[in-house]
């Protein structure tokens, strides 16, 4: 049995080792998931535009945030003024967020959000509506370019994995700036004015990961539609792509789900584990244990419960349990109602049991005392147990 437990953990030892081995020389794919992370060097991570933040904001503090975005607003040291970078797949924030970030332009702070569907409660509060189309199986993809001439490019901007069918609806343009625009004149960029701030609504993401943010053609894109914020201290969301817990609060369970060789290599231990559980871990045989008789230990567990709230002076407790098993008594032994302690019932009860009424008003009294009071002094609850004591004595 020994041998044969032996042969299947280092079979399952081997396999693991190999296959990692495997996973960790084999060529990588490709990974192009919209991840919009400033932790990911894939196509769509954002990495690069993260890294190079610090030359577009220059001597200024550049964040990166795991928090969201009510807890940073109100329990982190703001500067003056700051900037607020938000680029992800969907910018949905609850309720709380959506009045703290609309709060902190209004005091003259900005916020950078690039994003293709947003809040439809934050956009309506000013005034913009944004269109959320699916991509065309078409080639072709629509020209983008910025309205400023110092920012405008001859030949405009492609960006071929989005079409640049997805636009901003502008209700009131009063307080309303277009900054880029597709082929079509349909606004991709805005400048929205709130309060003494703006709010740079951009719904073009794609545009601000590594994949087009390294490409000489399309590179000055990301950092001109970057450099229409004020040079100030900056935050970069991440809550809103990798959630709440940093580098330094990752677990190593967590760690080992992110990453695909471990995550199967654990897959593959637990099958090994219930392979084992199957194959190896039936008993052949085991000795047949000297089975002795059962003892009776109830009355050391109530004495031992009892000097346990005893020690920690739980005087009412001790007392309510006390009163509990009277009043079962009662009713066993004399087959009486305790649901209401009234006259009748005392005068019932000292005809059965032949203690004077006295001793019955007195008793009954500690009892009364004992379960108003939140607090038992020990001198009652001696008092309270001697006078159930005296009880049963009387009554047997």
């Amino acid at each position: 049995m020994k041998n044969l437990r032996s042969k299947y953990f280092w079979f399952l030892t081997l396999t693991v080792i190999g296959y990692g081995l495997f996973e960790y020389y084999r060529p990588k794919p490709i990974d192009w998931t919209s991840s919009y992370s400033n932790k990911d060097k894939i196509p769509f991570g954002t990495k690069a535009l993260y890294d190079l933040l610090p030359d577009v904001f220059t001597d200024q503090a550049v964040e990166s945030l795991r928090l969201p975005i009510y807890n940073h607003l109100t329990e982190s040291k703001l500067p003056a003024q700051s900037n607020y970078i938000f680029v992800c797949q969907n910018f949905d924030v609850d309720k709380n967020d959506r009045v703290q970030l609309l709060n902190y332009v209004k005091k003259g702070n900005n916020a950078f959000i690039s994003a293709y569907d947003f809040s439809d409660t934050l956009l309506k509060i000013l005034n913009v509506r944004a269109t959320l189309k699916a991509p065309t199986l078409r080639d072709t993809a629509l020209v983008m370019n910025f309205v400023n001439p110092r920012f405008k490019k001859s030949k405009g901007y492609v960006f071929s994995q989005d079409d640049g069918r997805n636009y901003f609806l502008v209700k009131k343009s009063k307080n309303v700036t277009v900054l880029a625009q597709n082929a079509r004149n349909e606004p991709i960029f805005l400048k929205v004015g709130y309060g003494k701030g703006y709010f740079f609504l951009h719904n073009l993401p794609l545009s601000l990961t590594n994949y087009y943010a390294l490409d000489s053609v399309t590179s000055d894109f990301a950092f001109k539609s970057l450099s229409y914020l004020p040079v100030k201290p900056t935050y970069w969301d991440e809550y809103l792509k990798q959630g709440r817990f940093g580098d330094n609060e990752q677990s190593i369970f967590r760690f080992i789900m992110t990453q695909p060789p471990l995550r199967w290599a654990y897959y593959m231990i637990l099958f090994g584990l219930f392979v084992f559980a199957i194959f190896a871990g039936k008993r052949t045989q085991r000795i047949i244990p000297i089975m002795e008789l059962p003892k009776n230990t109830s009355l050391e567990f109530v004495k031992t419960i009892g000097k346990m709230y005893f020690q920690q002076s739980d005087h009412a407790n001790i007392a309510q349990k006390k009163i509990q098993h009277l009043l079962l008594y009662i009713r066993e032994r004399f087959g009486l109602r305790t649901t209401e302690i009234n006259e009748e019932f005392k005068e019932t009860l000292t005809m059965k049991t032949g203690i004077p009424r006295l001793e019955i008003d007195v008793l009954f009294g500690e009892i009364a005392h004992a379960e108003r009071s939140g607090i038992l002094t020990e001198y009652a609850l001696l008092s309270l147990n001697r006078r159930i004591e005296d009880f049963y004595q009387n009554t047997k």
